[in-house]
Order: C-alpha cells, then sequence, then structure tokens
C-alpha cells in the first residue's frame, strides 16, 4: 500500500489554489497540472508500506503529536524549483508558524526513522505542488504569471493530519485518508 503523511488544507485554501492555478493553465504552458482536490502538504512520503504496520505508525505518530498544539498556516507566493529560471516543479509557498510545522515535520520523521523508514536526505522545504513542467512551450507566459500571481492568500489552522493511501491510475492518483493524528487543542 502506498502512503504518505500530509497536512490537509482547508476548503477555502482549495478554491484559491484552483483560481491561482486557472490563471496559470490558461498561459497554455506544457505543465501536468495537479488535481487540486488533490493537493496537501506533505511531511513524509513512505511509499509502499505493509498495511500490517499501519496500527503501530498510528499509534506511534498520535503519542508523538499528543503535545504538540495546533498552529496556522498560510499559503503565499508562487514559484519554481529548481528555479523560476529553470522549473521542473510549480508550486505555492507555505508561510506563517512554520517553526512549528517544522517542529512536528521532524517529530514525524523521527517517528517514521524509529519504525525503519528511510530518513529523508533532503532538507523539508514546505510547499504545494501545483503542477511539473513538461515542456518549454509557453514557458515564458508562465513565468510571467507566476512573478505577479503569486499575492492571494488563504490563512487555515492545522489541527491534525493524516496518513494517506495513494493509488495510482492512469488518470493520475487517488488519495484517502487512512488515519487522522490529531494535535493538543
Amino acid at each position: 500500500m502506498r502512503t504518505f503523511v500530509a497536512v490537509p488544507l482547508s476548503p477555502e485554501c482549495h478554491r484559491m489554489l484552483e483560481e491561482i492555478q486557472g490563471k496559470l493553465r490558461a498561459t497554455g504552458a506544457d505543465v501536468r497540472w495537479v488535481a487540486v482536490s488533490s493537493i496537501h502538504l506533505t511531511m513524509k512520503f513512505l511509499g509502499e508500506i505493509d498495511p500490517a504496520i499501519l496500527p503501530q505508525l498510528t499509534e506511534s505518530l498520535r503519542g508523538a503529536s499528543a503535545s504538540e498544539p495546533g498552529f496556522s498556516l498560510r499559503l503565499h507566493g508562487l514559484g519554481g524549483f529548481p528555479s523560476l529560471r529553470n522549473p521542473r516543479t510549480i508550486w505555492c509557498g507555505v508561510e506563517g508558524e512554520t517553526p512549528q510545522l517544522q517542529q512536528l515535520q521532524t517529530k514525524v520523521e523521527q517517528v517514521c526513522s524509529h519504525l525503519g523508514f528511510a530518513p529523508e536526505q533532503r532538507e523539508f522545504h514546505p510547499h504545494l505542488t501545483l503542477g511539473r513542467v513538461q515542456g518549454r512551450r509557453n514557458l515564458q507566459p508562465l513565468l510571467d504569471c507566476i512573478k505577479i500571481g503569486g499575492e492571494q492568500e488563504c490563512t487555515f489552522g492545522v489541527n491534525n493530519y493524516n496518513i494517506y493511501k495513494s493509488t495510482l491510475t492512469p488518470r493520475g492518483a487517488i488519495y484517502s485518508i487512512l488515519e487522522s493524528i490529531p494535535l493538543r487543542t
């Protein structure tokens, strides 16, 4: 079972991302866009796991997160990885109480590492992937739109995070929540 751990977004933030993505799509750039309903803030990709480990993973994450208070994040700004000069990924930025998010992600990483999952080699950079650049067609209009289109913002509360199952299909991945992990309220 293919899984990952992520923070869900509010419906308001999904609506904002849909609007932004619509403007970016209108440039006609060669981008494979992520379905807005599937956008989430990934903290840890686990890959294929044995479903039998899910109860232990859930309990361990609940224990590690029980003392973590909820916090607020804000979606704001657009950009590209590795750079806007040669983007492969188009993203929306995450601001706000990011030290709390970083602390939570570190705990998730520690729990997963303790359970035998390989630690992430790259530093955690909170962002939301909007699309993946497939070619250079209409790239300049897309970049111009990114430079002027990142002024919208949406704030949302983080009171839980989820373990998701990812089912790959020819039309893209379908995500379903396996477990929800509450934060301290």
